[in-house]
């Protein structure tokens, strides 16, 4: 393992002292696979994001290795060894395996990536890498994003591998490149993403060269697919410290490329400073809503806070009486998080769920600080549906003000509509309203087959029990065919 750094030696004692333990948790995987490796002529280390963890203290069970085996050659070694083998991502030099393993009297279970010794460089106008093969293992090192993720230890004997001061730059908490920032980002323009990414995971500074280098390429960010900028966006959604990665993105001009909603919210303050700064707002939300979240990163919540109020820039409005307006923000958000993240390719379910909270996020205040009669409530929950509880924590959230006496009134008048909404529930089956009558009811009361009438009548019935709460058989029935009567009662006038 590698020797103090002069300029801080205690500090650097201590990420070895946790490397070494870390590294002999898992040294019954790793040595094992090593040996294999050696015995069929070829070298192994564990590199980058698995060192730099194992450095910090945080190895998990997935690691990352690298080898001068071609990827044909690792297949031979891993294939007889491993539990299960991928390869998906051959084409890129990557095999990836599964290994069950007993460590620490332990049934464990570890994913391995075993990546040949490579350099990889975009093409201007391409979206993929082109993949070449290296025979050294510094120069596998020197095309790595960041110094701390460009460390190695060759297996078994364990020997540390840092020829670009990756310790150092880990004990100091700074991202810089390997070799130039420019070299680095025009490999792989998503490594400018990345230097976010890892600011916000591990709350790291970024070196100046590092983000100016960010800011005179932010364009070069164009040619990465929207897949892969939007799984970078979201590790960096769901960091510890999510605030510093976006800031970073907006100030170097990324984000005006990848989410280009969230610089727009930096709206210039009317001469009165009569509205919040928009943009400094939103990430306070996202702050306080992390702050509900019960069962660990909730990327839902998170991204809803996030765009919860993109459609202010466009509705923004100067009254005559000096105040600022954003009437129907939420509704023009929510059609502009739809777009958005329609087009980086997020999963429909996630684009249905995150538009509607934005949609729904202003629905509390709609109805005032009075009290709310039950049909409200009624509507409320059904409206909000499965996605009830993170609306109560994005409600909450977007309460920012530093008027404590004004944020503990909305405190308390979200506290008694939770109480209202826990009430109603003991009384009846809130969340899955429906009509006291079901359209087979419908059809066979008012004599008519399936069609149009049927649709409308049980529109009738939900309305009814929306306003009135659950009706006896008879009451509702009585209900649909006085209402019934009247409908023929009006085309026949009609």
């Amino acid at each position: 393992m590698p020797n103090a750094n002069e300029d801080n030696p205690i500090a650097l004692s201590q990420v070895q002292h946790r490397a070494v333990s870390e590294l002999l948790r898992v040294s019954p995987v790793a040595d094992d696979l090593a040996r294999r490796f050696q015995e069929a002529g070829f070298s192994l280390a564990l590199v980058g994001g698995s060192v730099r963890d194992a450095l910090l203290g945080r190895l998990g069970n997935d690691l990352d290795f690298t080898t001068d085996a071609r990827p044909e050659d690792v297949l031979k070694i891993v294939r007889p060894w491993a539990d299960a083998v991928w390869e998906v991502g051959i084409a890129f030099g990557t095999v990836g395996a599964q290994k069950d393993a007993r460590v620490d009297d332990v049934q464990q279970s570890f994913q391995i990536e075993i990546t040949t010794y490579r350099s990889e460089a975009y093409d201007r106008t391409s979206r993929k890498p082109e993949v070449s093969y290296g025979d050294s293992i510094e120069e596998d090192l020197v095309r790595r994003d960041f110094t701390v993720n460009a460390m190695a230890v060759a297996l078994p004997e364990k020997e540390f591998v840092d020829p670009y001061g990756g310790l150092g730059d880990l004990s100091a908490r700074v991202l810089r490149t390997p070799g130039t920032p420019e070299e680095s980002f025009s490999d792989d323009p998503l490594r400018m993403m990345r230097a976010a990414r890892f600011a916000a995971q591990l709350d790291f500074e970024v070196a100046p060269d590092v983000v100016a280098a960010m800011t005179d390429m932010a364009g070069r960010i164009e040619i990465v697919s929207a897949e892969r900028v939007r799984d970078e966006l979201n590790k960096l959604i769901l960091s510890a410290h999510p605030r510093k990665g976006l800031t970073l993105l907006v100030d170097t001009g990324l984000a005006d490329h990848v989410l280009p909603e969230l610089p727009a919210l930096r709206l210039e303050r009317d001469e009165h400073h009569r509205h919040k700064d928009v943009y400094d707002h939103t990430l306070i939300v996202l702050e306080q809503a992390m702050a509900l979240e019960e069962e660990g990163p909730d990327l839902t919540l998170r991204l809803a806070a996030l765009l919860h109020d993109i459609g202010k820039p466009r509705t923004r409005r100067f009254e005559k009486d000096g105040r600022v307006s954003f009437h129907h923000h939420e509704v023009v958000g929510a059609k502009m998080t739809k777009k958005r993240m329609t087009a980086l390719k997020y999963p429909n379910d996630l684009v249905k769920d995150v538009s509607r909270l934005v949609e729904l996020h202003l629905r509390f205040h709609g109805y005032g600080t009075g009290e709310w009669t039950d049909s409200a409530v009624r509507r409320y929950v059904r409206d909000a549906g499965p996605l009830l509880d993170r609306l109560h924590k994005l409600t909450r959230s977007d309460c920012t003000t530093r008027n404590k006496r004004k944020a503990i009134a909305l405190s308390r008048a979200y506290d008694g509509l939770e109480r209202r909404i826990a009430q109603l529930k003991e009384q009846e089956e809130l969340d899955a309203i429906r009509p006291d009558l079901d359209g087979n009811q419908i059809m066979g009361i008012l004599g008519i087959g399936p069609g149009p009438a049927i649709g409308r009548a049980y529109k009738f019935l939900l309305e009814l029990r929306l306003e009135n709460g659950p009706m006896e058989h008879d009451a509702a029935v009585a209900a649909l065919k006085e209402w019934w009567a009247a409908q023929s009662e009006g085309q026949t006038q009609s």
